[in-house]
């Protein structure tokens, strides 16, 4: 028999009042995959995340976590699920490897299979030798690996973190990350993430970029980009809207006014650059051109720059 996927969701929608955080959004994560829900703030990431951990149920759609029905069996997902929130489920009095063994005995171990996995837990994120130091002092990036471990203690077949980075340092993010990958290829777990990071992003199987509640994009961040044909050319300009009019009257080239810039892509941009510069070099300040980014797929999905939609949810 196959094995099922670990995240099945069909058009799930979900409302808090009259806004409508998830609108029929559907995908699947594959078992062993490293999937990232990527989008701005306001974009739904936090909402399907609840979802899927079981503290909410959908209002709309289906889903299903390791063949289980979430609305029908949320028992069953539950023992197949490791949970890591934003915020730290650390107490900060305990040691490393008390906060593992309370985490343990929630899911029923006990004595030495207890004391077992706490110590191959321990190993597993590098961190055997902090077992009795308090959760308090230890590091950002130490503290979350014992999140980590938390959530594994029980061996999930599907690990859940939502914005599993945040308040650490680059270093400390590259570890994490790095840790992720071999869960995946070591022992085959399923890992979904929730991030508006975009070079995290980048790293994973495959991504779901959410925005208004919509599945803006689905595919490998390879796949993603490369839809955006040749380069991305980027103007600033006084008057976007003006100069974006002449581009297009002059040479017939669709531009596309985001913010105060002015956007076109073509197969090598960068040998447009010189025309354009001798037909409006009054109206560009600056022009850059680059190959596409999981941003550049954003913006030609939903028209809208990343960093604006951040500041404007925050």
């Amino acid at each position: 028999m196959p094995t099922p996927p670990a995240v099945e969701i069909e058009a799930i929608g979900h409302c808090y009042g009259d806004l409508r955080a998830l609108d029929g959004v559907s995908f699947a994560v594959a078992a062993g995959e490293l999937f990232a829900l990527l989008g701005p703030n306001g974009g739904g990431k936090s909402t399907l995340f609840k979802i899927l951990s079981t503290l909410m149920r959908p209002q709309e759609g289906n889903a299903r976590i390791c063949g289980h029905d979430l609305r029908c069996e949320p028992a069953a997902v539950r023992c197949q699920i490791g949970v890591v929130f934003q915020a730290s489920s650390l107490d900060p009095k305990l040691t490393a490897g008390e906060n593992l063994e309370h985490q343990g005995r929630l899911y029923g171990l006990r004595g030495r299979a207890l004391a077992l996995r706490v110590t191959e837990m321990l190993e597993r994120v590098g961190l055997a030798d902090r077992r009795r130091a308090p959760a308090e002092t230890l590091s950002g990036g130490q503290r979350r690996r014992i999140e980590v471990a938390k959530g594994l203690m029980h061996r999930p077949s599907l690990l859940l973190l939502d914005e599993p980075t945040t308040g650490l340092d680059p270093l400390a993010r590259r570890e994490l990350w790095s840790y992720l990958a071999l869960l995946r290829e070591r022992d085959g777990l399923a890992v979904l993430t929730t991030t508006h990071l975009l070079e995290e992003a980048q790293d994973c199987d495959r991504i779901a970029i959410l925005h208004r509640g919509r599945l803006a994009a689905l595919g490998t961040p390879a796949a993603l980009t490369d839809e955006i044909q040749g380069e991305v050319l980027v103007m600033e300009a006084a008057a976007p809207d003006r100069l974006r009019q002449r581009i297009q009257e002059r040479f017939q080239q669709p531009a596309q006014v985001v913010g105060r810039q002015v956007r076109l892509e073509r197969p090598n941009a960068h040998e447009f650059v010189p025309a354009l510069m001798q037909a409006f070099a009054a109206d560009i300040r600056s022009i850059t051109v680059a190959r596409p980014t999981l941003e550049d797929v954003f913006v030609h999905r939903t028209g809208q720059r990343w960093s604006a939609e951040n500041a404007e949810a925050n």
